[in-house]
């Protein structure tokens, strides 16, 4: 392949966008453009596929971009993370404020982006009209957070994206919020570790060092030069992944102290299996701290706490801070409520295992109630001793709120409402979601009201 040899160059801004990862465009002004466009044209008609082969730059600090198109894929082969129904307000277009509509969307998470239907997906693609597209938001260098002063409604989050979009997104079920703000904020910050992972690579000593900038309206400056052969990018490649291979195991960096077990988000049995029980340590002082100054308090368990404590709590946990729960700072009974409910929320596998789901709801389906009982009872008996004791533990405490129903307006029916969704659950949830509630509900009264026929009487 014949090369320029003029190795005059010149300098031109380069934004930082997901648009551009993947694909770096270059131009070469060179003092005898006309004798490299001749030595171009020779080069194009010497490659064996006839195909123009894509300019790789010499320059370090372009290496790693040319890596991220085999990293991040692109916007139309994104997968589905997560969808379902919220309710989403646009507050902002382009910096613009706009009039505050509040609207019910089918919204669509994927890798990259979030998109906005006014029904399901699959109805919305069918219904659609060729040519027209969904509302679609490119999460890349968007930013995410909590903006209860932006609107009277309880469990909002804003989106602000690098175009200046603003979106509020709302649901009034407290979990479903915290799980879309979850989702899409794990979004954003891989997007943010895979963009700096472009640009963060080792530079030769003589080379001037640019800070990245993740605003496209902010130019960054840096030498193009010609174009070379692939063996630069496979050179790339090849220490990205020494890199990735030499990392220390997880094992490791957790023995070190530098990552430390999680509480909330881990498997049941794993926890107990750390602290050589078979009901979770938190899950106890909860309850205690619950029984102790919560039992007359009106709507405990169905009343919300602030979202921003809850999560403080969580992260203190979290840390193996040592927690006392007496602390002014835990003051709010729902605060510690909500924490425990986002617990069992949390866990990759429900309380109620997902291989025991569709037994119970046979089970709760009995014409016979005392046959019921029997049934739930021989299946609990079943179950691993993290399940079945934190189980137990669980809705002895929940009979001690219905006895005092009252003064704290909690009745069977109303802890079976708020606990059976959040314990019992589908694997794979389809088109029954309505009918599993009613089942989950019915199943989380049943073992409140018949606590000594299923348990039996004792304590722990």
């Amino acid at each position: 392949m014949q090369k320029s040899t003029n190795s005059d160059t010149s300098v031109e801004p380069l934004s930082f966008t997901c648009q551009g990862i993947g694909a770096v465009q270059m131009r070469v002004k060179n003092a005898n453009s006309h004798h490299d466009r001749l030595s171009q044209s020779k080069s194009m008609i010497l490659t064996d596929i006839g195909k123009a082969p894509e300019p790789i730059s010499r320059h370090r600090r372009n290496h790693s971009q040319h890596v991220l198109k085999d990293i991040i894929p692109p916007l139309e082969q994104l997968m589905v993370e997560k969808e379902g129904y919220l309710q989403k307000a646009k507050i902002a277009d382009g910096g613009k404020k706009l009039r505050k509509n509040w609207a019910t969307s089918w919204i669509v998470l994927s890798s990259r982006k979030i998109e906005f239907y006014k029904e399901s997906k699959q109805q919305a693609l069918s219904n659609m009209k060729t040519g027209n597209k969904p509302e679609s938001v490119d999460l890349c260098g968007a930013h995410i957070e909590w903006a209860k002063e932006k609107s009277s409604r309880k469990n909002v989050f804003q989106i602000t994206t690098v175009s200046g979009n603003e979106f509020l997104l709302q649901s009034d079920i407290e979990f479903i919020t915290l799980d879309w703000f979850h989702a899409i904020k794990n979004a954003i910050d891989r997007l943010t570790v895979l963009g700096l992972l472009g640009y963060i690579s080792k530079r030769h000593r003589q080379c001037a060092f640019y800070p990245l900038q993740l605003n496209p309206a902010l130019p960054l400056f840096r030498l193009h030069h010609s174009a070379s052969d692939t063996s630069d990018k496979n050179r790339v490649k090849s220490r990205l992944k020494k890199f990735i291979t030499r990392r220390p195991s997880l094992k490791t960096l957790q023995e070190k102290g530098l990552i430390k077990d999680q509480i909330f988000g881990s498997h049941l049995h794993t926890v107990c299996e750390r602290e050589n029980s078979t009901v979770p340590q938190f899950v106890r002082q909860c309850i205690e701290a619950v029984e102790k100054r919560g039992l007359d308090v009106d709507g405990i368990y169905r009343v919300s706490g602030n979202l921003a404590t809850i999560q403080k709590l969580r992260f203190i946990v979290n840390q193996e801070e040592k927690l006392n729960l007496d602390d002014s700072q835990w003051e709010d009974i729902h605060v510690v409520t909500g924490a425990l409910k986002m617990f069992f929320r949390e866990l990759p596998e429900p309380l109620f295992p997902y291989s025991f789901f569709e037994r119970f709801v046979e089970a709760i389906k009995k014409q016979d109630n005392n046959v019921r009982i029997e049934t739930i009872k021989s299946l609990v008996q079943k179950l691993p001793p993290p399940n079945r004791d934190t189980m137990k533990i669980l809705f002895r405490h929940l009979t001690k709120i219905v006895a005092k129903a009252s003064k704290n307006l909690m009745s069977t029916q109303s802890l079976g409402i708020v606990f059976g969704p959040t314990l019992l659950r589908a694997e794979n949830e389809t088109g029954n979601m309505a009918v599993h509630m009613v089942y989950q509900n019915q199943i989380a009264e049943l073992m409140l009201s018949e606590y000594n026929k299923i348990f039996g009487s004792e304590e722990d």
